[in-house]
């Protein structure tokens, strides 16, 4: 069964931080592209950041840019999202993805393969 699945959510202090983690199980993670996504309340689900699968090249939006870092351990089957200077912003839903590259369109939540249930960030004081 192919399973992505997320953890590490919660809430923050704003300037706090917290690191996601995406666990895969039932396919090969290293095939796969893997982006993390994030839909708040009333709004459309969007990407944050991408890891290619070929070369670990890495992508972000603007506003992750500097702030967020994502990282892959294809040898846990697990890829990480570090989130720093975390924002009330940034508070959503994050989902991890897999996807077969992080080519044109991997900020939109299209083409995507398989998804994780999602974990909670609140950012608040």
């Amino acid at each position: 069964q192919v399973q992505l699945v997320e953890s590490g959510g919660g809430l923050v202090q704003p300037g706090g931080s917290l690191r996601l983690s995406c666990a895969a199980s039932g396919f090969t993670l290293d095939d796969y592209a893997i982006g993390w996504l994030r839909q708040a309340p009333g709004k459309e689900r969007e990407g944050v950041s991408c890891i290619s699968s070929s070369d670990g090249s890495t992508y972000y939006v603007d506003s992750a840019k500097g702030r967020f870092t994502i990282s892959r351990d294809n040898a846990k089957d697990t890829v990480y999202l570090q989130m720093n200077s975390l924002e009330p912003e940034d508070t959503a839903v994050y989902y991890c993805a897999a996807r077969l590259g992080c080519g044109v369109g991997w900020e939109g939540p299209y083409e995507y393969n398989h998804w994780g249930q999602g974990t909670q960030v609140t950012v608040s004081s």
